[in-house]
C-alpha cells in the first residue's frame, strides 16, 4: 500500500493517497474477517476516516467480531461497553489518529473512566515511550467529543519500521502497521490475518 521505496527516508509521512490506498487494503481484509471496519467521507473527501463499531460483553462469542479485552466489574462479572473507533488522516501530522469513544449502560464513559481502563496497558508500554497520552477533544469531521491518542510520537516508533522494510525491499503498510501497534493500548486486537498479504518480496494490491 505504501511504497516507501520511492519515498525519502526523511519524509517518512503518509500523503492522503497513501492513507486512502491503505485503508482500502484494511477494508478489503476486514469484508473477509467481518469485523466491522467500514469506510466513510465526511463533506469532501479530504475528511475521511475508517470507523469501527463493537459491542463487549461477557458472552460475546462471534467469530468475526473485533476483539475488545474488557475490564471486569467487580464479584468477577464483566460489564458491557460499546466501542467506536475512529482512524481519520491528520493532514497537519501527516499520520493517522485514532479517536474512539465508549458507552457502558447508555452513558459515555467519562475521562476518568478510560484512564482506569487503559492505564494498566499504558503502564506495560511506557518504558517504550509509544503513544502513551489520550486526551478529550472534538472530533476533527463530526464536531463531537471524543478520545484521542495523540499523534506526536507515531513517527518515533514507525520510522524504524519503514526503514527496515526499505533495508529487507519488502513493501509495508503503513495504516495497518501502525495500528496493530496503538490498537492494544485501547484493547483492540487487530488479528494477524490482516496480514497475511504482507509477505516479504510482496506489494499490496
Amino acid at each position: 500500500c505504501l511504497d516507501i521505496f520511492s519515498a525519502e527516508m526523511s519524509c517518512l509521512h503518509l500523503d492522503e493517497d497513501s492513507f486512502f490506498e491503505c485503508c482500502q487494503h484494511l477494508l478489503k481484509k476486514s469484508e473477509e474477517l467481518r469485523d466491522g471496519w467500514s469506510w466513510e467521507t465526511v463533506q469532501v473527501r479530504l475528511r475521511m476516516q475508517c470507523k469501527c463499531t463493537h459491542v463487549c460483553k461477557d458472552d460475546d462469542a462471534d467469530e468475526g467480531a473485533v476483539e475488545i479485552n474488557c475490564p471486569a466489574a467487580e464479584g468477577g462479572s464483566h460489564l458491557c461497553f460499546q466501542f467506536e473507533f475512529h482512524v481519520v488522516f491528520s493532514s497537519s501530522y501527516r499520520t493517522p489518529v485514532l479517536y474512539f469513544r465508549a458507552f457502558s449502560l447508555g452513558k459515555s464513559l467519562s475521562l476518568e473512566d478510560v484512564w482506569s481502563f487503559i492505564q494498566p496497558k499504558l503502564r506495560l508500554t511506557s518504558q517504550d515511550a509509544l503513544l502513551n497520552t489520550i486526551t478529550q477533544q472534538e472530533h476533527p469531521l463530526l464536531g463531537q467529543a471524543f478520545f484521542m491518542l495523540h499523534p506526536c510520537k507515531t513517527q518515533d516508533f514507525m520510522r524504524p519500521v519503514l526503514q527496515t522494510a526499505q533495508q529487507e525491499n519488502r513493501a509495508v503498510n503503513y495504516v495497518l502497521t501502525w495500528l496493530s501497534v496503538v490498537a492494544p493500548l485501547v484493547g483492540l486486537d487487530v488479528p494477524l490475518e490482516y496480514c497475511s498479504d504482507l509477505r516479504p518480496g510482496s506489494k499490496p494490491d
